[in-house]
């Protein structure tokens, strides 16, 4: 491409919408352990737990195995269920998420259509066994030149460390060839920032960078990507 020469992708909330397979497992999970319905106001108050529990895990304030289980068992608390649940709720959901496949604005084709012309990789914090899964069902898996996930390399998105392996991976390239596209200020762009490269906000509801980190790029639809490339 003219600009760019690596082009990372995040998944979740970039390429598909990691809202509806969310609410989607969730509702599941609770059918299938007698828990009743969970209706749309419940789901939106687990995202919000969900939502501050990994942007502590970004902070380094607690392991990815210790906010898989504590954000259920702070919401099934909140919500009056047995918080012993929570560990067996957490592994069926790693499964559940990859059930529900969405597009954020046609990015499969988007991805599809870059192919051969710019490498492109997935870099996520979700865990191997639902991003696996995602992938798989969603056919992004062949599309791509690699995949790194946090829980393999041992460091999550924003660390400077988990840019490194990536790197490492890579081999050789310039980093000012180096787009990351994601929806996180607090993962991708604060990230991509560290780790010397361009970055693009993924952004369709026209949110406010209340972060003040450095946006080179921001997006409302993805399918504006290829005037960036």
């Amino acid at each position: 491409m003219r600009n760019f020469d690596v082009l990372l992708w995040d998944i979740d909330g970039t390429l598909l919408d990691f809202a509806a397979a969310e609410s989607a497992a969730v509702k599941s999970l609770f059918r299938e352990f007698g828990l009743g319905e969970c209706p749309d106001a419940m789901v939106a108050r687990y995202a919000a737990i969900n939502k501050r529990w990994w942007e502590a895990l970004e902070r380094g304030e607690y392991t990815k195995p210790e906010i898989l289980v504590g954000r259920f068992e702070e919401f099934f608390a909140a919500e009056g269920i047995d918080t012993s649940l929570a560990p067996e709720f957490n592994e069926l959901y790693q499964l559940r998420l990859g059930d529900t496949v969405a597009f954020h604005d046609g990015s499969y084709e988007i991805v599809a259509s870059l192919r051969g012309r710019i490498r492109q990789y997935a870099v996520s914090n979700g865990t191997i066994v639902a991003q696996t899964r995602k992938l798989k069902n969603s056919g992004l898996d062949r599309l791509f030149d690699g995949v790194f996930l946090s829980e393999e390399i041992g460091f999550e998105k924003p660390a400077r460390e988990f840019f490194d392996a990536v790197f490492a991976a890579l081999g050789e390239v310039d980093r000012e060839r180096v787009l990351i596209v994601g929806d996180s200020l607090t993962s991708d762009i604060t990230g991509g920032v560290r780790a010397g490269i361009k970055t693009c906000w993924y952004n369709p509801r026209g949110e406010e960078n209340t972060l003040g980190v450095r946006v080179d790029f921001e997006l409302r639809d993805l399918r504006r990507l290829t005037e960036i490339l």
